[in-house]
């Protein structure tokens, strides 16, 4: 049994999930922590290239093995011990490198999907756990829910995919549009969910929509440098 206080949870360590189309700008996200020297990337992705003008630690994963390798890494290494953020882009790809290997390990398609949730539950837990601030992207898709279709987090497998938005206090839908007069892409972060979008904010700090920047959802979380 662990005593603890509620006006303690949520204090210090950020988890968030963002889901999005291609081409939101998920990957850009990592560079916007405010601290750079102390985030690494875990990338699954292999498209990097929107953090040319950035230096930025990344890991570049192609297996579920190297995913976990990382893991290791930030728990035990010394290198590690200054890492304040952790982005996973994506968690999508990553599902997609564990559900190719289960297939070739099985020939049974619902023992893959049934393993591939099993897997990735236990490795999303893992890294939302850490102690330091979590951010993972995944893909979005358009999904049946009470209230119709809306979009939300994408997953290989309907079991991995609909469990995603109870396993983080913050999810958003990272959205864009290009400005019809300027020419000009702008971008957001909704933070609560509208019957289109699904989204949540469990510490009740932020609007609707909120600037993309993983900094300024801190701030505005955590309390920091406000005003």
């Amino acid at each position: 049994m662990r005593l603890i206080r509620t006006d303690d949870q949520g204090s210090h360590w950020l988890k968030i999930l963002v889901h999005g189309e291609a081409g939101t700008g998920k990957t850009r996200l990592c560079a916007t922590t405010g601290e750079p020297n102390e985030t690494v990337i875990i990338s699954a992705e292999g498209g990097l290239l929107s953090l040319r003008d950035t230096s930025i630690a990344a890991i570049e994963c192609s297996s579920k093995e190297d995913v976990i390798e990382a893991y290791h890494w930030l728990c035990d290494s010394d290198e590690a011990r200054g890492i304040q953020w952790v982005c996973i882009d994506s968690i999508s790809e990553i599902a997609e490198q564990v559900l190719s290997h289960e297939r070739s390990q099985s020939k049974d398609p619902r023992r893959a999907y049934g393993e591939l949730a099993l897997v990735m539950d236990k490795l999303i837990k893992s890294f939302r756990d850490l102690d330091r601030h979590v951010y993972m992207t995944c893909k979005t898709e358009r999904i049946q829910s009470e209230a119709g279709l809306i979009w939300s987090p994408g997953m290989p497998g309907n079991k991995t995919g609909q469990a995603l938005p109870f396993l983080f206090d913050e999810l958003f839908c990272l959205r864009c549009h290009k400005d019809s007069e300027s020419g000009e892409i702008k971008r957001w972060l909704q933070c609560h969910a509208d019957g289109t979008y699904a989204a949540k904010d469990r510490s009740g700090a932020l609007e609707m929509y909120e600037a993309p920047s993983l900094e300024h959802i801190k701030n505005k979380i955590l309390g920091e440098n406000n005003g």
